[in-house]
């Protein structure tokens, strides 16, 4: 399923037929666009949610305390 906004980057990944399967290793990196941090890390954590695979394991505490980020900052700020 396409989430607004959001991208996923792969690696250490192959094909097998007509699949993407893991090579082992860190897989994917899923990125996301916001309106501020909170709102792009929200979307990057639900099309994360979306995926699944054997063996998977997944951090929860990417940009929970983004650097060089003001808080409360957004796009309509610049």
């Amino acid at each position: 399923a396409a989430c607004e906004g959001v991208d996923v980057v792969h690696a250490g990944t192959a094909v097998d037929g007509d699949r993407l399967v893991t090579a082992g290793g860190r897989v994917l990196a899923v990125r996301a666009v916001g309106a501020d941090v909170p709102d792009a890390r929200a979307r990057a954590y639900a099309a994360a949610d979306l995926i699944t695979f054997p063996g998977l394991q997944r951090r929860s505490d990417i940009a929970a305390e983004p650097l060089g980020v003001v808080e409360g900052a957004s796009v309509a700020d610049r």
